[in-house]
């Protein structure tokens, strides 16, 4: 298996919300697709959204789990001013932050925050090296 995640997709309870929350609220790029899914472009990988039943009947496990799911996704952006704004967006958009951002004990800075679904999100500032693909036109 080669070292890469070609899409992340949520199982999420309302996929109406949860594109008014990706696409409008963060801003994410929406491809066209049929109207019970929704896949949006990030920057080396896609996400996609689909109904929590409708997933877990796909991959043949069940539907029903609670508390922490024990991941987070991340993002990562160049400054401490841009982890703000990222977190500000998302709070405006319904996020619930979890975790404000402050410094850590690693050297960066980073918050947390959950989606309509109680996904988690980090976001964060690396000082010490950029994580990822880069923002910057090929």
């Amino acid at each position: 298996m080669k070292p890469r995640i070609s899409m992340i997709t949520l199982g999420v309870g309302d996929i109406q919300r949860s594109i008014e929350f990706y696409e409008r609220g963060l801003g994410f790029p929406r491809m066209d697709s049929p109207p019970e899914v929704a896949f949006f472009t990030l920057n080396g990988t896609w996400l996609g959204l689909y109904g929590r039943d409708a997933l877990a009947e796909d991959a043949q496990v069940g539907a029903v789990s609670g508390g922490f799911a024990g991941f987070s996704l991340a993002h990562n952006v160049s400054s401490e001013d841009q982890v703000d704004q990222v977190m500000s967006q998302a709070a405006s958009a319904g996020a619930v932050v979890t975790k404000s951002a402050r410094k850590t004990e690693w050297g960066g800075y980073a918050g947390y925050f959950s989606d309509p679904d109680g996904y988690l999100w980090e976001v964060a500032h690396n000082p010490l090296f950029w994580v990822g693909p880069s923002d910057k036109p090929a």
